[in-house]
């Protein structure tokens, strides 16, 4: 059986699930649930997923959810090219910085938090955005501080990307959507842009998506 995804154009977790596929060579079907407009509440979306979030991913009748989980599920299901390292204390680094946006930075700006301080505390679009703005770009000065610690050569642990440059990817990603400059970030900028000059993840980008354009064009 193949595999299918259940994504969002705009989610930035369903961008992490899409660039490991693709840097694997995975094939996969992606259905879309439009997260804004609440499609992830419907009935039959909450069979898939009783958490009501995307991204959701089916292989051989197995449904798995949250990004991180589904990576290293493709690890375990073809190991190569790898996105962990066989080293254990590469693959600790490669999860910590991954975390540091799967859950830290990326949480606090996802829709049920920006409609949950609409609802809850009056925020008007202006302080919504810059709650936003705020979150993200704590998130970039962080990867900045660890990646001078430690510069990308080329990538965040070497020769290859993997699961760690997919979620810095990510991160810029969000910064893109609220238009914030990366000039002060320019570990982060130079190693993001190393990663969207490789296919799997400059097709995996929120806006080469068809939603997008679809989106776009209204």
């Amino acid at each position: 059986m193949g595999i299918k995804i259940y994504g969002f154009w705009r989610s930035i977790a369903s961008f992490r699930v899409r660039v490991a596929l693709r840097l694997k060579g995975l094939p996969f079907e992606e259905t879309p649930v439009d997260i804004l407009s609440g499609e992830q509440f419907e009935p039959g979306y909450e069979a898939v997923n009783a958490e009501r979030v995307v991204p959701t991913f089916i292989h051989d009748g197995h449904s798995i959810f949250q990004s991180m989980a589904i990576m290293e599920y493709l690890d375990d299901i073809q190991p190569e090219p790898r996105l962990l390292p066989e080293d254990v204390k590469e693959r600790a680094y490669a999860r910590s910085l991954a975390l540091m946006t799967i859950a830290d930075a990326h949480p606090l700006v996802t829709p049920r938090i920006r409609n949950h301080l609409a609802k809850t505390f009056g925020a008007d679009v202006k302080a919504i955005e810059e709650w936003g703005k705020h979150w993200t770009t704590e998130g970039l000065a962080t990867y900045e501080r660890l990646l001078a610690r430690r510069l990308p050569a080329p990538f965040a642990l070497g020769e290859e990307p993997g699961l760690a440059d997919i979620c810095i990817a990510g991160q810029v990603v969000t910064a893109q959507y609220l238009k914030l400059e990366l000039n002060t970030f320019p570990t982060v900028a130079r190693l993001a842009g190393r990663c969207f000059e490789i296919p799997a993840f400059a097709t995996s980008h929120p806006f080469e998506q068809p939603g997008f354009k679809t989106a776009s064009a209204h």
